[in-house]
This record gives C-alpha cells, structure tokens and sequence, in this order.
C-alpha cells in the first residue's frame, strides 16, 4: 500500500472531523442537557430520516440552496438529499401524522444536518443540531416561551454569558410596503442591509421614489438595535400598521421574558431580516464568546407548514451544538464528568473476584474497567492510564479476597477487604 493510500485511509474528507475521548463525552453530556430543558418544557421526541427526497427541502421551504445540498439518487433515479435542515422534515411529519390536531404541539430533535460548502471555507459540512419546535400557537407568549427555553437550555450547557438577539421581518415588510417598491429593487435594499452595508443603503434609496419618513426609517434601521429604548424610537419612524404591529409584538415578547427574570439575555435589532422569505414574525440569534458564529438561530414560520398540506402557525429553533463546544472551549468553562469511574487491574488467577468487584461497582453506577495485568507493564503505567482517560479510581488485585485502592489524585493508598468493600459500595 502507497503512502498516498495510507494518508488518504487515515484522513477524513474536508468538512468532517472524527471527535473522541473528553470531547466526545463532553458533547454528549452538553447534549444530553439540553435534551433534558426540552423535556421539561414539554417536548415530546422526533426522528426524521437522514436523508428524504429533494422537494422536501427545495428552496420555497426556506432551506439550504440546492447547490449546497448533497444529493443522489435512488434505484427508481428520484432525487434525495441529506438532511440540509430539520424543520422542513419535522413539518412534513405534522402534516402527516398530526393533520387534524389543532392543539398547541411541541417536538424536539437532534442529529446531524450536511452542507456541501465550497472549499477552504473552514466551516463544518456535517453539524450537530439540537432544538425544538412549537406548533399550533401563534400567541406572543410561545415566542416569549421558545426564547426562555433557548436561554435554559445554553444555560444548562454551561454558558454563563450569552445574548439572544431579537428582531421582527414584520417591521422591515411594513417599510417596504409602505415604500411601496418592488420585488427587485426590494431585494436589492434587503441585500444592502443584510450585509449590514448602511452606506450603501443610504446610497442605493436616496434616489428612490419613496416618502422622506420611509427613506428615513430605512436609514434608521442601523441604529434600531439595543435594549427596550429601541421601541419608542422604531414607532416614532413609521405609520405603518405592519411594522406598528411587529413592534407591539416585541414589546409583547419582552413584557413575557420578564416574566421568567430573563430580561438581562435579550438584547433587539430591528434589522435583523435574515431568513426574509421563510420567516413571518419574530427572528432571533444567539451569541457568545469565543465563537464568530451563532450558537442558535430560530424564529417564527407561519406559512411553511401550509405548503405540506396542514394550517399551522409554528415557531422553533435549534441549537448549533459544534460552535457550542467552540464557545465553551475557548471560555475555558471547566467540565467534570458526572459519572463515577474505575479501573480494576487483575491476574488471571484472581479474575473471579475482580468480575464481581466490577459487576458490584456498575450495579451502582460506577463505570468499571476491567484490565488484565501484563507483565510488560509497571504499575506506573496503569496510573498513567487511569489519568489519561480521567478514572476516579483503580483497584488493583492483591488476591481473591484484598484489593489495593489508589485514588485519583493518588493521596489514597489503602488495601481493603473485597467482600466489606462491596458491602460499603
């Protein structure tokens, strides 16, 4: 075998990452977290498959561009993609499964979504998501409920300073209708102010047939963004009733969250318009240190559920668990693993009570480690083993009846009776 081969057998595609030890248990236990807040809000789980056909996730269901998409085809040459997006999956399943339903419905996901990106981007093409949707309620207090269930959930990961970043499409759509422009030169302002090129953006209208207040407010977008002071203002721009009414409705949200004492983790922006033609209401994004990236995104979509056949005001989110782990690595938030371990080192002759020691100590929880000694190794070594894997603590067989136990820190040195050990587990 080439040395070329070897390379590319070890190697991972661009894109990918192989994670493992401490990291992995990590992502796990940050995951396993969340999925806990998710519960107790009322989530119930859902699978989608991995990957479905391509007019699931076609661009009029707001996700990922075609080209950006994995695709193949089955034996019958349909076209199939993986999961660029969970939402589109999660609402081809209400439409199916929960058709007549008209009560509020609450699910939650985790998996792998896959992005074909161009190369020497530097982004991930497969990404762990985690996050929720809420159906069946277009009430101001769901946008309020979903935004405290992102900031419960980071704060169960472990962050400690983050914000949620509220903005409102409805307000932008009020501006554009009232200015009255169309679908092109409307692209073209929404471009401007997506990139947050204000400049351009006063460049660009000022020659544009609209009112003075319209041309003003679009102006003042870039300096819509703040705290609660931003509302008066953004009122003061416009007559608007669209844009009146998404303002109402932040006020609304934000009356809620003070509710549940999270005021401190929101912050607005009223130019925040990402997702325009997917989004019908409230937009937020959550930030923290450590990572240039969102840690998550959501908002309100109430129209995609009626292009799979069901009426249902919705709004969700979902948690980029990768760009989580980058925040909490580079915060340097410390990480213990919850659960107990140990390492029992053993002779063959003493294997029968090593086998119960370990069933002992996993019948109570503990993680057990079985390894049979080898004479090529120093007790040393299984210490230094004991400390690159993070065990608690290690056993080490003196015979069928004492065990030797060292402590993780090795400042416990003690020999004990087995059957009395396990008596005391």
């Amino acid at each position: 075998m080439g040395d070329f081969m070897r390379e590319t057998m070890l190697s991972t595609p661009e894109g990918v990452r192989d994670i493992y030890g401490i990291e992995c248990e990590r992502k796990h236990a940050v995951i396993s977290d969340i999925e806990r807040v998710l519960h107790l809000y009322g989530n119930r789980d859902i699978e989608t498959p991995t990957f479905e056909y391509f007019g699931i996730f076609n661009a009029d269901k707001g996700s990922a561009p075609s080209n950006e998409m994995y695709k193949f085809f089955d034996r019958d040459n349909n076209t199939l993609v993986l999961r660029p997006d969970f939402t589109p999956s999660i609402a081809r399943c209400v439409a199916k499964y929960f058709k007549d339903e008209t009560l509020p419905l609450r699910l939650c996901y985790k998996g792998q979504t896959f992005a074909s990106l161009e190369k020497h981007k530097g982004k991930l093409s497969e990404i762990t998501q985690i996050g929720s949707e809420l159906i069946n309620d277009d009430s101001s207090a769901a946008d309020a409920e979903t935004v405290a269930c992102v900031i419960d959930c980071l704060k169960a990961s472990g962050l400690e300073e983050f914000q949620i970043v509220i903005g409102e499409v409805d307000y932008f759509k009020g501006l554009i209708e009232e200015a009255g422009l169309d679908n092109k030169i409307e692209n073209k302002v929404r471009d401007y102010i997506q990139i947050k090129n204000f400049f351009g953006l006063s460049e660009y209208i000022s020659g544009l047939d609209m009112s003075d207040k319209t041309r003003n407010a679009l102006n003042a977008l870039s300096s819509l963004f703040g705290g609660t002071d931003i509302f008066e203002k953004a009122e003061e721009l416009t007559d608007s009733k669209r844009a009146l009414e998404a303002v109402d409705r932040m006020k609304k949200v934000y009356t809620a969250l003070t509710y549940y004492g999270y005021e401190k983790y929101v912050s607005f922006d009223l130019s925040m318009i990402n997702g325009y033609d997917y989004y019908t209401g409230i937009v937020f994004s959550g930030y923290t240190y450590g990572t240039g990236n969102p840690v998550v995104k959501g908002g309100r979509y109430n129209n995609l559920l009626s292009q799979y056949g069901k009426e249902a005001p919705s709004i969700g989110f979902s948690i980029y668990v990768d760009e989580l782990m980058n925040g909490l690595s580079r915060q340097k938030i410390p990480f213990a693993s919850k659960q107990k371990s140990a390492l029992i080192v053993y002779t063959i002759e003493h294997q029968e009570a090593a086998v119960l020691l370990a069933s002992s100590l996993r019948a109570k929880g503990i993680i057990a480690q079985l390894i049979r000694k080898s004479k090529r190794h120093e007790e040393d070594e299984y210490m230094d083993y004991s400390d690159t894997y993070d065990v608690g603590k290690i056993y080490i067989m003196q015979n069928e009846k004492t065990v030797k136990i060292i402590s993780a820190d090795r400042s416990v040195d003690e020999e004990k009776d087995i059957e009395t050990m396990i008596n005391e587990l």
